[in-house]
């Protein structure tokens, strides 16, 4: 697979049928290593690893329904008190991060009022916090590591 602009870390993939597979640590099973799941293996490591993110706050592919539509986040990250703090976008390197992106996880937002919203394709990475006042978005360097509260 591409290298990503994320650290390297070691994962479990192996073949399957005519398809790589790469171990899940969230879901807890090998999914199809597609290029997008590359980047969300990567991310959810760099959350975890780099930024000291708990495994039991973070979930992988969270079911969502929008406007009776059945959506799901690519990775929702709780607080302690069970609310999402964070969602994170994965596009695979090949998809350009444009304003589309950006308003697919802002309609997501609309129903999980997250505080800080992530939309990467392992090359490029935008974080956000959320303004809820002015109801825009603040971009920010990096997101902020884990603090327990």
């Amino acid at each position: 697979m591409q290298p990503l602009n994320l650290p390297t870390y070691t994962f479990k993939i192996k073949s399957s049928e005519n398809n790589y597979v790469i171990f899940d640590i969230i879901r807890k099973k090998y999914v199809v290593l597609t290029p997008e799941e590359w980047v969300r293996q990567h991310i959810v490591n760099y959350l975890m690893e780099e930024k000291k993110y708990p495994i039991s706050l973070i979930a992988v592919e969270k079911k969502l329904i929008l406007n009776n539509l059945t959506k799901r986040t690519d990775i929702l990250v709780f607080n302690n008190k069970g609310l999402p703090d964070i969602i994170v976008e994965c596009k695979a390197p090949s998809v350009k991060i444009n304003q589309n992106t950006f308003d697919q996880i802002a309609r997501y937002n609309l129903k999980l009022n997250a505080n800080y919203l992530i939309v990467t394709n392992g090359l490029e990475h935008y974080f956000c916090k959320m303004d809820k006042i002015n109801e825009t978005y603040i971009f920010l360097k990096t997101i902020p590591n884990y603090i327990k509260k």
